[in-house]
């Protein structure tokens, strides 16, 4: 059994690295430049692995990484979407093309920092669950990942908390090259995604019109994409009472609002699953997470079949919520913190 282990240069991978090799196992390090090649950064992996004595590989993957995670992301702000970057990059690079450059250099299996737990279920077999620290879990941005990419994965922070790993490394008198938390999206400078967009050939939509969910026009927006289902603040206008996001319709351009009273939502429409585990296995009691920074939420869920076997998915939340962003991530789990599945979000109900 040979690991490769992703490694950035923070304080996660660089402890996922130094475990495995310290549990026996046979491990490699990997680093993909997912950005154009830094060779000040591949100096400094280098030399943090010569220190753990560690092989190291480093392999440039910025053109593909670009076709399959920022030309989508650009492409569903066009369509007035909200996308979810860091998930498609688990799905298509963390756990695809750099799984295939692992494989290249005799890797078994491949291992990342992610905080989110790996085990054997008696009725699922396999399953990927939420991390023991509940503040860092990544079970939600690795719904997408296949169960083929899955059973190769191997996550050793899932049972550590954050806090732990820190200390731990800080015990061995090891700093990592780069410690500090990664911003919320790589690629995009400063976490300034409207500059990012601004400087990207990308048609987004232009002002329009700002209307309740009676049709009355309240003001003028300035672009759908600037705007996500829920929001409060920056709207520009004033009212009686606050008002937030309620819907946009991207065929119309227009962004419509409302009081809080009106955000309410019965569920969400989606598509493109991942199905962990086979539908027919669920549990009657279902929990459905939408949004990263919220707690996963009783729901139904109703499988659909189309054309050429394609599943989608309708969730019914028990309790109204507020508005699912259309281009973000539904994550479902059973009772026991088992992730199920993952879909890209279609359409709010």
């Amino acid at each position: 059994m040979t690991i490769a282990v992703a490694i950035s240069g923070g304080t996660d991978s660089m402890f996922a690295l130094l475990s495995l090799k310290e549990q026996g196992h046979n491990v490699i390090a990997l680093h993909a430049h997912f950005l154009p090649r830094s060779e000040e950064r591949e100096q400094a992996l280098a030399a943090m692995c010569e220190q753990l004595d560690v092989p190291f590989h480093a392999v440039d993957l910025h053109d593909e990484f670009e076709r399959c995670v920022v030309l989508p992301f650009l492409d569903e702000y066009a369509k007035a979407r909200t996308p979810n970057p860091c998930a498609l990059c688990n799905a298509r690079m963390k756990f695809g093309a750099l799984w295939r450059e692992a494989e290249k250099l005799g890797a078994t299996h491949i291992a990342t920092g992610h905080y989110a737990v790996l085990h054997e279920h008696p009725a699922y077999g396999r399953i990927l669950s939420r991390g023991q620290d509940a503040t860092k879990d990544q079970s939600y941005f690795l719904s997408l990942v296949s169960p083929a990419a899955l059973a190769r994965a191997v996550f050793p922070l899932g049972t550590w908390t954050k806090e732990a790993v820190k200390a731990n490394l800080a015990q061995r008198g090891l700093i990592p090259p780069y410690p500090s938390e990664s911003q919320e999206i790589c690629f995009v400078p400063d976490d300034d995604y409207r500059a990012f967009l601004r400087s990207r050939p990308v048609a987004l939509h232009g002002k329009g019109p700002m209307v309740t969910t009676d049709g009355e026009r309240v003001g003028t927006h300035e672009g759908l994409w600037q705007y996500t289902e829920g929001q409060r603040k920056g709207l520009g206008i004033a009212w009686k009472a606050p008002l937030y996001v309620v819907g946009k319709n991207a065929r119309t351009n227009t962004l419509v609002v409302g009081e809080k009273e009106t955000l309410a939502s019965a569920g969400c429409a989606v598509t493109d699953l991942n199905l962990l585990v086979p539908y027919e296995k669920w549990p009657s009691e279902l929990l459905v997470r939408i949004r990263y920074r919220q707690q996963p939420l009783p729901a139904t869920v109703t499988m659909q079949t189309g054309p050429e076997s394609v599943r989608t998915m309708t969730v019914h939340f028990d309790t109204p919520r507020t508005p699912p962003a259309a281009g973000q991530i539904c994550c479902v789990y059973d009772t026991e913190q088992n992730v199920l599945a993952g879909g890209i979000i279609d359409r709010a109900l």
